[in-house]
């Protein structure tokens, strides 16, 4: 069945942080089909790194298992230490509540589990930019 196209973005900026150079490819690919600046990083430091700058980021989109000592929510959980406002997708391939860990998320933070749709991905970066 055939789904509405994702309204596009507006220049806004996505850091992708994700250890399989194929996934970040993909999101970065979508996301700037649709008008979104992408950054990319390969791990919870690195990624972290570009959160602690002055860099515009309007959304994180973070795998949770991370290499490099980080996992995705210890980055968001850093990053909002400075950034309080950040909106994050959670991306994985486990079980939601391993992310959601005590059973909540913050506000502005949601997970979508591996795989899915690119349209449907690019559907909730919209929402959550929009929050």
């Amino acid at each position: 069945e055939p789904t509405a196209a994702p309204d596009p973005g507006d220049g806004e900026t996505v850091l992708i942080i994700d250890d399989e150079p194929t996934v970040r490819m993909v999101i970065v690919e979508v996301l700037e089909e649709l008008g979104y600046a992408a950054i990319e990083a390969g791990d919870g430091p690195s990624g972290l790194r570009i959160l602690q700058s002055d860099t515009r980021i309007d959304l994180l989109v973070t795998d949770v298992g991370l290499p490099g000592g980080l996992n995705g929510r210890q980055v968001a959980d850093a990053a909002r230490q400075t950034r309080p406002e950040l909106k994050v997708l959670f991306i994985t391939g486990y079980a939601e509540n391993a992310v959601v860990g005590d059973g909540r998320l913050k506000p502005g933070m949601e997970v979508m589990t591996k795989p899915f749709v690119m349209a449907t991905l690019a559907a909730k970066i919209r929402e959550l930019i929009d929050r």
